[in-house]
């Protein structure tokens, strides 16, 4: 019998309960903290903060396992959020997974360059960004818990544009 696939899906209202309590539990066992009212306030209602973007879940049985999402910043920039992966599911190709659809979307949206803020304590997902061609940028993250900013340039304009 085959194991089933987890599905990565448009996150829908009923999912903001589950969504919300997978990332602060990922935060919270790296020791960072949820930030309701600012940085994790698009949680509350994915739907409507990501109308304009793109936020999807990875279900495997009825359960959330991961979440990743993309918000527009203007002039074809992208910001990659929220992308979490429960840890019992981490090493198998699953975030990979997840991030190679995210850049895909943002690719089909017009995207020239994707940015993130991450934590240093998240190795592996700093790893992660490092393997697809993520760089370090001199710009610093708005969210507090984010000590580090990358970035990624999907492709390059001409000079006149």
């Amino acid at each position: 019998m085959q194991k089933p696939e987890p599905i990565l899906r448009p996150v829908t209202a009923t999912d903001a309960a589950a969504v919300q309590a997978l990332i602060y539990r990922i935060l919270r066992s790296y020791g960072l903290e949820p930030d309701t009212p600012n940085t994790d306030s698009d949680l509350a209602d994915p739907v409507a903060f990501y109308r304009s973007g793109w936020f999807r879940v990875l279900e495997l049985n009825n359960t959330i396992i991961g979440t990743v999402g993309l918000l527009p910043m203007g002039g074809n920039v992208w910001e990659l959020r929220k992308m979490y992966l429960a840890s019992n599911y981490r090493g198998n190709g699953l975030g990979r997974q997840m991030l190679a659809a995210a850049l895909a979307e943002a690719r089909a949206r017009g995207a020239c360059k994707i940015v993130l803020g991450t934590a240093t304590v998240l190795k592996e997902a700093i790893g992660l960004y490092c393997s697809e061609g993520f760089v370090p940028s001199a710009k610093a993250h708005p969210a507090a818990r984010c000590d580090q900013t990358w970035e990624l340039i999907l492709h390059v304009w001409a000079a006149n544009n």
